[in-house]
């Protein structure tokens, strides 16, 4: 029992804070430092931290341009 409390307590602990795509379309440098991490080894630094960093340098390639509709 006392085993199943710190393997719990263990798997509860500090998570990284989250940062948002406009806090990272205003930090260039940390989109490429998530970037690398990324692509050493993206199970550690988590796939929405990942995807996150890709979606700001979009942004800040592209602009905030509207998206096109098709007819």
């Amino acid at each position: 029992m006392l085993l199943m409390l710190a393997a719990t307590l263990t798997a509860c602990g500090p998570s990284q804070p989250s940062e948002s795509v406009d806090t990272l379309v205003a930090n260039p440098d940390r989109i490429k430092e998530i970037q690398r991490q990324c692509k050493e080894d993206r199970s550690k630094v988590g796939d929405e931290l990942c995807l996150r960093a890709a979606e700001a340098a979009n942004r800040r390639f592209f602009g905030d341009r509207p998206e096109k509709k098709s007819k």
